[in-house]
């Protein structure tokens, strides 16, 4: 399934020969429900390591709680969000990579028995493989190994991050061995997702344009109830609160790459009201436009 192109990321990656790179995600001073992921998708996996802070990750439709030590496994194309959970610092690693990275493994009979069918996308591994199976948390420390090595960039630090990554999958395999998906319910969420994707598209683009929950839901064949409830479970927000967080997102770029006055930049983003405006902005950044821009210098 594909998702909106304009939700798609192209991660700036290692070299071709190894497609991997980490994120290393710092949010000082976060609120409560601050956005800290923002709404993408891309073709690479991604695993996300939670350091520090409480957080909400929203992964093709269903929420997931992480904590200091708890690891989050995103399938490649999968549509991903994140939140804070409460006030304070959240950090969090994000080790991406493509599929590619081992593909001179092709040959080996076990890899494609076992790691293979993950790596294509015919088997997924649980978001968070540790609430399913507890004994998945003692292979985590390759993961912080796989973090030291990145930040030691020691010779051949590449090769040894490539082994313990495969080791990391193979390991998660024997724990949960590959076997058919849910068709059926996979189809209902693809069914979904492929509904909401011209919505979304325009959401991204055209956030200045008023476009009630009733317009919405006819964009998409439902009625309101359906709609919301829907649009919930696939980005983890209300369909009133994306479009607000899509303005706000738009207002910080303007802020910091314009000399546009406040005022001017809330109707840019569609609030006419620009006393509004800054009550909106407040509320999702903690501060007015003016200081916002202020802090910038």
């Amino acid at each position: 399934m594909t998702y909106p192109k304009e939700l798609k990321e192209y991660p700036q990656l290692e070299e071709s020969e190894y497609p991997f790179r980490l994120f290393f995600n710092e949010c000082r001073d976060t609120k409560p429900e601050q956005n800290i992921l923002f709404l993408h998708w891309h073709e690479h996996f991604e695993i996300i390591v939670m350091l520090e802070g409480h957080a909400v990750f929203h992964v093709d439709s269903h929420p997931y709680e992480a904590g200091p030590g708890d690891v989050l496994i995103v399938p490649s194309g999968g549509l991903h969000v994140g939140y804070s959970r409460t006030a304070g610092n959240v950090s969090y690693v994000s080790l991406v990579f493509h599929a590619s990275m081992f593909r001179d493994r092709s040959q080996d009979f076990q890899h494609e028995q076992f790691v293979a069918p993950y790596l294509d996308n015919r088997c997924r591994f649980p978001v968070n493989p540790k609430e399913r199976n507890s004994s998945c948390s003692a292979y985590y420390s390759l993961l912080d190994s796989i973090i030291g090595e990145v930040r030691a960039k020691s010779p051949a630090f590449q090769l040894v991050v490539k082994n313990q990554l495969h080791l990391f999958f193979t390991l998660l395999a024997r724990i949960f061995p590959p076997q058919l998906s849910d068709g059926a319910r996979s189809q209902r969420n693809s069914q979904n997702r492929e509904r909401f994707k011209p919505l979304l598209e325009h959401l991204e683009r055209h956030y200045d344009e008023k476009l009630t929950i009733e317009e919405a839901a006819r964009r998409v064949n439902l009625n309101p109830y359906h709609f919301c409830k829907t649009f919930k479970k696939l980005t983890g927000r209300t369909f009133v609160d994306y479009v607000n967080l899509c303005r706000i997102n738009e207002a910080d770029r303007l802020l910091r790459d314009s000399d546009l006055t406040v005022t001017e930049i809330a109707g840019m983003v569609g609030c006419d009201n620009p006393n509004y405006f800054t009550k909106l902005y407040k509320q999702y950044r903690g501060l007015t436009p003016s200081g916002a821009r202020k802090a910038q210098v």
